[in-house]
């Protein structure tokens, strides 16, 4: 597996714009209150919603130019912030047409929401009968500008690809530090996928 194109994150608040500040406290507001994964995902889902279809360019936008930037070759990783404690990350992810990410699930809670464009999901479940596993696919999940998805292990394994012709932008959020670990995948599956019944 290829890992993400990275771009280092600066912990320098005046390389984020208004709005993405606002919603990292009001994130944090969240995780604060130290509550289970699959509530605090969803609830961080919640205040992110609000923000996707911000004014993409304009003086309330969510990111900046730089932060929009693809990468040729592979889905492009722009770390935002890393809270102090490791709590959480914001990271936004820029696919031109035609990337994906492998089949994988995560090191902790996440939460996904298009700002631009539209992603493609296909979701899937481990089944194993002790000796030899696979994965059947469970869903499919067009999501456009505004979609948000919250999860938590172990149901979060899923396939994430841009299946349209112009550029989708991401806001994602983890429970844990991405600067530090390089990625939030944990486990990349290469195992045989079936169609559920």
């Amino acid at each position: 597996m290829t890992p993400p194109a990275t771009v280092a994150h600066d912990r320098l608040t005046d390389r984020l714009t208004e709005r993405m500040t606002a919603l990292i406290s009001e994130i944090r507001a969240v995780v604060d209150r130290g509550l289970p994964p699959e509530l605090t995902a969803y609830l961080v889902g919640e205040r992110l919603a609000p923000h996707l279809l911000a004014d993409q360019d304009g003086p309330d936008a969510l990111l900046t130019p730089a932060q929009c930037e693809g990468d040729p070759q592979r889905y492009r990783q722009h770390v935002l912030h890393a809270e102090e404690d490791g709590s959480f990350s914001v990271v936004a992810l820029v696919w031109l047409p035609g990337q994906q990410t492998p089949i994988h699930d995560h090191v902790s809670w996440c939460v996904a929401g298009v700002h631009r464009g539209q992603e493609s999901e296909t979701r899937y479940r481990l089944v194993s009968d002790g000796r030899t596993a696979r994965l059947v696919e469970t869903e499919h999940v067009a999501g456009p500008a505004g979609t948000v998805a919250a999860f938590a292990p172990p149901g979060d394994i899923h396939l994430v690809r841009n299946a349209c012709s112009s550029t989708a932008i991401s806001i994602h959020v983890y429970g844990a530090d991405v600067s530090r670990l390089g990625t939030s995948i944990r486990r990349v599956y290469r195992l045989p996928a079936d169609q559920e019944q």
